[in-house]
């Protein structure tokens, strides 16, 4: 493929003839590039509530914590790849940082076959699946380089929703998949107390051909952006910026809830609601196809406008579930926590859309990174208080209490430095372009 030898989405007359053509190419191969490190990334989600069926011996801690490490991995992974595309370029880290998921999803495939293997494997494995979550930082910034101001929200929420919808494909796919011996590339299926034969190594191993699919496709077929590279030095002067924190804390509350949610609401609902576990795809379903909506509705009515409407529904969801838990009534449950996930995966296309009109373009890039970095610390840190308050409270409750503090909290920065007319960034209540 000929290389691009210049890039200025902003000229019209180039973006029209040239540029637009190389960009959405590149977003149609960042986008299951991505998809399938989410799935990598979140496939402790499903695989943990399913160990003790084959005879492995876990606590509800530790399981909790399977699902949690690769968030706390992946989270800290994120600060490092922010940085990668600005160092190597958008396409050569693409190419590396897909091809090494293999490495967990071979591990796992063959760790899950015996129920001797040790919890500290798999806690290892769990980490190694957090190669996964740093990928959506590198893979926002590269994607952040290819388009005008106008259509940033539009792409980086297609990019990072239908990305995020690898939650809920894994969470779908892996309990249809176990159930056939017709993908067991290795190993002996696992036979359930009541009889039935799974072969959990399925969860894992089916994603090893698409990972070297997409590998390839990166390297073929994706583009490095001229002018994008910097030293980590010139980038890191984002964490100077005061923004740069406000909309880390601002991406916190929504994304980090979605993922954080998405971490934690299959071995929630087997807690509470065990004859409902089908239905744990739902909530990332939902918020990962929310997300294009958030950015599109940002470009059009303004971010930090749509940002005050989703923490209120945030708030009110999170209320809706203390509501239903104290009744143990499911339906009402489901549809509290599906408001959350709406709202969540909403304010996560909304709170990107709002960093291109604060930063730099050279900026705008690594913030979204570093902000995505903290953000998924969600995905470690809210299955964790989920386990902190059964333990501690015998409900989980107590730990919505903390996050609808903390949308308020949100709320309030959001009004005060973005929305209201005196606030310091008055381009964020302007339709985009």
């Amino acid at each position: 493929m000929a290389r691009i030898n210049y890039w200025n989405p902003e000229d019209e007359k180039f973006w029209n003839a040239e540029g637009k053509k190389h960009a959405k190419r590149n977003l149609w191969i960042s986008v299951p590039s991505l998809m399938l490190a989410f799935i990598v990334w979140q496939i402790w989600s499903v695989v943990a509530i399913r160990l003790n069926d084959i005879g492995f011996n876990f606590t509800d801690e530790q399981l909790f914590t399977l699902a949690a490490i690769p968030g706390l991995v992946g989270a800290t992974l994120r600060f490092v790849y922010t940085f990668a595309v600005g160092s190597i370029g958008g396409k050569n880290w693409t190419v590396i940082s897909t091809a090494v998921l293999a490495i967990p999803a071979i591990g796992i495939g063959f760790a899950v076959q015996n129920p001797d293997t040790p919890f500290s494997i798999m806690l290892l494995l769990a980490a190694l699946c957090g190669l996964g979550g740093g990928n959506f930082s590198s893979s926002s910034a590269n994607i952040s380089f290819f388009f005008p101001k106008k259509e940033k929200g539009t792409a980086l929420g297609i990019n990072g929703g239908l990305g995020n919808m690898g939650v809920s494909v894994v969470q779908f796919v892996t309990p249809l998949i176990v159930t056939t011996g017709a993908f067991a590339f290795a190993g002996k299926g696992q036979v359930l107390a009541n009889g039935q034969q799974i072969w959990l190594q399925n969860a894992a191993f089916i994603w090893v051909i698409p990972i070297v699919i997409m590998t390839l496709l990166a390297y073929f077929k994706m583009d490095n952006v001229p002018g994008a590279k910097q030293s980590v030095a010139d980038q890191f002067v984002i964490v100077k910026r005061k923004h740069t924190w406000i909309m880390t804390v601002l991406y916190i509350a929504t994304f980090g809830s979605f993922i954080g949610y998405s971490a934690a609401f299959p071995l929630l609902l087997k807690s509470q609601f065990p004859e409902y576990i089908s239905l744990a795809f739902l909530g990332a379903l939902v918020a990962a196809a929310a997300r294009p909506v958030g950015g599109w509705l940002a470009d059009k009515f303004g971010g930090s406008r749509v940002t005050a409407y989703v923490f209120v529904v945030m708030a009110i969801g999170a209320l809706g579930v203390i509501y239903f838990l104290n009744l143990n009534e499911f339906a009402g449950f489901l549809g509290s926590f599906l408001v959350l996930f709406l709202a969540s995966g909403i304010g996560s296309g909304s709170t990107f859309q709002m960093i291109p009109t604060i930063f730099i373009p050279k900026e705008a890039a690594p913030v979204i990174g570093f902000s995505a970095a903290f953000a998924a610390y969600g995905s470690f840190l809210i299955p964790k208080l989920f386990g902190w308050s059964i333990n501690t409270t015998g409900s989980y409750v107590t730990a919505f209490y903390f996050f609808i503090g903390f949308y308020v909290i949100s709320f309030a920065l959001n009004y005060f430095y973005y929305q209201r007319k005196t606030a310091t960034v008055k381009q964020m209540v302007k339709q985009a372009g």
